[in-house]
């Protein structure tokens, strides 16, 4: 059974060959690495871990590889968007059918979408998929941009457990969380990605923070975690602080594109991102590994 979705949520890559076909060695050792580290759940099939481009048989496959790796120690969050509505729903299916505990849903289109149409996608899957849901607003990859009034709408469907957010500014952290608690139910969790923004909107209350970093450098996110759980607020400061270089990389570079390079350099597994995404060029890999060598991830 789900618990609240809180703490720490690690969304990995999903390493695959040329053709699209999951590397199940290279997933397992991710996945193995994140619940030895004890995250509080692990966001499978992100756009971290590369969904989009995923045939549906894959998507399944990798929902079952995890649930096996893991043994129900951590909760898994699958993504499930898709163009089409009653794929998303049969996407749902499987993940449900495979061992996931929630699905990812994001608006991904085509055509841009009404916030009717959004509703109306999100009222289908929940009512067929069969899976708790999770509202997945990712502008940077949906080009969709979800309202506090829309992601309040939808919070109150029944199955929707809770919504991922972009993370505020940090200046606008406590507004912005602020807002997003009051349009949604007090029992659907409200957490952020953007892990350059986090802490501040987790100091705020957000309740989790939907990691790409955490996918790799899981200890090291956790203790900013249960900082701010704790109420150790200036720790937590402190901690995200000395992770600034990773940051700028991230944001320079995009934080798909860096982790992919840090994932095949520390040895994880045989990772390059999937055509026609392209390798990062060796002089910025090298500017990437130069500068985590002076960072403490763990």
């Amino acid at each position: 059974m789900l618990d609240k979705i809180s703490g720490l949520s690690a969304f990995p890559i999903t390493p695959s060959d040329a053709e699209g076909s999951v590397d199940e060695t290279g997933l397992r050792r991710l996945l193995a690495r994140l619940a030895e580290a004890e995250v509080d759940s692990i966001g499978l099939l992100g756009s971290t871990g590369t969904y989009a481009y995923l045939s549906r048989e894959e998507r399944r496959r990798a929902v079952t590889i995890a649930a096996e790796t893991l043994g129900g120690r951590v909760p898994i969050l699958v993504g499930i968007g898709a163009l089409r509505t009653d794929e998303a729903i049969r996407l749902a299916q499987d993940a449900r059918a495979a061992g996931a505990d929630a699905g990812l849903l994001a608006p991904v289109s085509y055509t841009p979408l009404t916030d009717d149409e959004v509703f109306r996608h999100f009222e289908a899957v929940a009512g067929e998929g069969g899976l708790p849901l999770v509202i997945y607003d990712n502008p940077s990859t949906t080009h969709f941009r979800f309202s506090p009034a829309l992601i309040g709408r939808i919070a109150r469907l029944p199955g929707v457990v809770a919504a991922k957010c972009p993370a505020p500014e940090p200046e606008a952290a406590a507004a912005g969380v602020a807002t997003l608690r009051a349009a949604v139910p007090a029992d659907v969790s409200v957490g952020f990605s953007g892990d350059w923004n986090v802490t501040e909107a987790l100091i705020a209350g957000g309740a989790a923070w939907f990691s790409v970093a955490g996918g790799l450098f899981p200890r090291t996110c956790l203790a900013i975690t249960r900082a701010v759980q704790a109420g150790d607020a200036a720790q937590a400061r402190a901690l995200n602080a000395e992770l600034a270089p990773l940051w700028i990389l991230f944001k320079a570079h995009s934080s798909l594109r860096v982790v992919y390079a840090l994932a095949d350099h520390l040895g994880l597994c045989r990772a390059e991102p999937p055509r026609p995404i392209l390798p990062l060029a060796p002089e910025i890999r090298a500017e990437i590994f130069a500068t985590v060598r002076t960072l403490s991830l763990a």
